[in-house]
């Protein structure tokens, strides 16, 4: 675009279609350079924009969405026939020689575009309205150069940027009121008039200000271009505004061509002093100030579950969800303005996405680091690249947090002064490492590089002049590579330095594999199962995923512990065999009693298999909250689990065809008797202790075994068997010695006899075939 054209231009862009394959966003750029070619602005040069992946060692101009999947690069680049006037990108530790590349096959694809607008314009472009541009006049810098010059040149030898800028603001005004006293700019009556026009009358826009793109710094043109009136004698306060800001740009550069020393009095390749320090804030998960010659950012991680990540509405339709994303915010405060705070501008949004797409490729992996991650820099204080500064502190915080990292990154703007010989150079662009506001603002380039020692992992660059070649590309990344390398060495002084813990306030993710089939039984009928366990545990989330996965999110360790046990309890897979001791009865029916084996997870227990004798009523036998042992018997194809208590009590009845009848003579009709149950089905030891007291060790192998309940043993060894028997599994049972016991024919003609079993409290919730199996 031409100077002194200062008529409002607005290009807008629709997508109107979308194949899903192509991004618009490239199209877009080559669209409006196309408009603005065929449309009445006065432009210099056609603008092309493009696309470039890299697959393998293949460059690919303009690539799919699919072929984007793949890719290790994503480089936007526009620009005219001949320079490059802006890339952006971002890449996996790409060396510098790749980017350089990649930029030369973008460089080829614009020239072939912009040839092709270029004839399209001959045929159909509009003449352009070369007549409205108005240039200061040229008395104009010669009466300000001749008023301020000899101050500028002290005043940009000032190192702090608050002192400079207060200097420039007073020799702005100084420089405008000698103009006005002699005679050169309009009086206010003049412009008092013209305020009377209807089109400024009903300016609604009027309070809003212009802000330079790039940091705020002085120099930078804070009002809105009114429409100059035709007084040739006599100069408007825009324009003296406009002649001062390149005045003060032409004695910079100058400054630094000639004494090779720039404002704050460093060299062209010096880094300003670093400081950093980690945990700055107590509460937080993570925390690092990060510090760089006036420029400050403090950043702040959070980490949170999957509900946290951030949802974002794509032309596919379909919500992304973005586990880690960084939100940059810059307050009028940093750089000592007041200003209007209401929803994040295009520039805080463009930064902080500079600065996101920096540090994701040193992120671990969801399966590795289950969290959401959230990083907050705001800046405190602003002199220079605050995108940069969001890098290094976001880097440090993250690992204060506790995030492990693959490695650092680091971020650095380097600058450029091009018109070397127009300043006593030899013409030789000269590239400035870590610039400052007002470098930035007079300079030719802003070009941001992050990455690491070994390559690059973000890159945003604007030009302000008419494009840039590739040879002075290549010095600024090779000079930018030295840069992040200092930088990198400065963050290791970090002090204090980085936790590289989960901060105690960090919430507790847990992740459980459970079949894929039992996840219904998580969630629930309308999910009110996994809302009654989050409120009976107190865990902040259950997310569970189709293919088994479960992330349990907690504040505490208990909650998260009580919240895992009735999640796999609620997932086990029971086996037929396996006995539970200890169980409450939580309801009774008609037709049974339902037993809460497990947190969660209830059988049934049908009234015939409650007692070995017939029962009218379950409540004859039990009551709720009573709690038994019983013996998962079937599993039916719903999964609903049957239980008896029947098969684990003592045989009551003497007469039952299964068991022989047993006397009071031996040890061995004791041991004939158990063998006749049947080979395998249960072995059974009796162990008469010096105290009288006859100790039966059992343990159950088939789904029913009777014992005999009216015998007591004499003393006697445990057969071989038995001793071969897992001690752990045994339930010890003390059985009142024979002397005590009611004769046996008396037990006969009474129909039952009562065994009188104590079960050690040890053993109280013992599985005796094993416990059950987790899914």
């Amino acid at each position: 675009m031409l100077k002194g054209f200062n008529h409002e231009t607005q290009i807008l862009s629709w997508v109107l279609s979308y194949d899903g394959l192509h991004s618009p966003d490239s199209l877009a750029v080559t669209a409006a350079g196309i408009a603005v070619a065929l449309s009445e602005v006065p432009n210099s040069k056609a603008v092309a924009g493009v696309r470039i992946g890299l697959v393998g060692d293949k460059y690919i101009v303009n690539p799919t969405s699919k072929e984007m999947e793949e890719s290790e690069l994503d480089l936007l680049l526009a620009g005219t026939d001949n320079a490059i006037l802006m890339i952006e990108g971002y890449c996996n530790f790409l060396p510098e020689e790749k980017l350089l590349r990649a930029v030369e096959v973008g460089q080829d694809a614009v020239r072939a575009i912009c040839n092709e607008v270029e004839a399209l314009v001959k045929k159909c472009g509009k003449p352009k309205m070369l007549d409205a541009i108005k240039l200061p006049p040229l008395e104009l810098y010669k009466h300000v150069e001749e008023i301020a010059g000899d101050e500028l040149v002290k005043i940009l030898q000032i190192r702090n940027k608050i002192p400079r800028r207060k200097a420039l603001t007073s020799l702005e005004e100084k420089v405008l009121t000698i103009l006005t006293e002699n005679g050169y700019v309009e009086t206010d009556t003049i412009s008092g008039a013209a305020e009377t026009l209807p089109d400024l009358f009903e300016d609604e826009d009027e309070d809003e200000e212009v802000v330079v793109d790039g940091e705020v710094d002085e120099g930078d043109v804070h009002i809105k271009p009114n429409s100059r009136k035709s007084t040739p004698l006599l100069f408007s306060e825009v324009d003296v505004k406009l002649v001062f800001k390149e005045v003060t740009s032409k004695f910079l550069r100058k400054r630094i061509v000639e004494g090779g020393r720039r404002s704050d009095g460093r060299a062209l390749d010096e880094i300003r002093p670093i400081n950093s320090r980690c945990g700055l804030l107590p509460r937080a998960h993570g925390s690092a100030l990060f510090t760089r010659g006036e420029t400050q950012s403090l950043a702040v991680i959070t980490l949170g579950d999957k509900q946290m990540a951030q949802r974002i509405d794509n032309l596919e339709g379909a919500d992304e969800l973005k586990r880690f994303y960084l939100q940059y915010s810059f307050p009028p405060s940093s750089v000592g303005e007041v200003g209007r705070i209401g929803a994040p501008t295009r520039r805080e949004i463009g930064h902080g996405v500079l600065a996101e797409r920096a540090l994701e490729p040193v992120l671990p992996s969801e399966d590795d680091f289950p969290y959401t991650i959230r990083v907050e820099s705001t800046i405190t204080e602003s002199n220079g690249s605050s995108s940069m500064a969001s890098v290094c502190g976001g880097c440090l915080a993250l690992q204060d947090a506790g995030v492990p990292i693959k490695c650092s990154i680091a971020g650095i703007a380097m600058g450029m002064v091009l018109d070397t010989k127009e300043f006593g150079g030899d013409g030789t662009p000269l590239i400035l490492s870590d610039i400052i506001g007002s470098e930035d603002a007079s300079g030719d380039m802003d070009f941001k590089v992050a990455g690491n020692e070994e390559g690059i992992t973000a890159f945003q660059m604007d030009i302000k002049v008419g494009g840039i070649t590739l040879p002075i590309m290549r010095k600024a990344l090779l000079q930018a590579r030295d840069g992040r390398k200092h930088i990198l060495a400065e963050m290791l002084k970090c002090s204090p330095p980085p936790l590289k813990r989960l901060s105690k306030y960090a919430p507790l993710i847990h992740i459980m594999k459970v079949k894929p089939e039992k996840v219904n039984a998580i969630i629930g009928s309308g999910g009110k199962k996994v809302k009654s366990i989050i409120e009976e545990t107190g865990v902040e989330a259950i997310d569970t995923q189709d293919d088994g996965i479960v992330k349990i999110t907690a504040k505490d360790l208990s909650s998260l512990e009580k919240s895992k046990a009735i999640i796999s309890n609620l997932t086990m897979v029971p086996t037929v065999g396996d006995i539970y001791r200890n169980c409450e009865i939580k309801s009774i029916a008609p037709y049974g009693v339902f037993v809460e084996i497990a947190p969660g997870r209830e059988g049934l227990c049908h009234i015939s298999e409650l007692t070995s004798n017939w029962l009218a009523k379950a409540e004859d036998a039990v009551k709720v909250g009573d709690r038994i042992d019983v013996k998962l018997i079937e599993v039916n194809d719903k999964g609903q689990l049957r239980l008896s208590r029947r098969v684990l009590l003592p045989n009551t009845e003497p007469d039952s065809p299964n068991v022989k009848q047993q006397t009071d003579s031996s040890t061995k009709d004791i041991v004939a008797s158990q063998k006749a149950l049947g080979k395998g089905s249960a072995k059974k030891v009796v162990n008469v202790p010096k105290d009288g007291l006859a100790e039966k060790n059992i343990e159950q192998l088939g789904d029913k075994i009777s014992t005999p309940n009216s015998e007591s043993a004499p003393e006697s060894n445990p057969s071989e068997d038995d001793a071969q028997l897992p001690q752990k599994k045994f339930i010890r049972r003390l059985v009142s010695p024979a002397r005590d016991r009611p004769d046996t024919n008396k037990d006969k003609s009474k129909g039952s006899s009562k065994v009188v079993s104590n079960v050690s409290s040890k053993d109280e919730n013992s599985l005796v075939n094993g416990e059950a199996k987790i899914g």
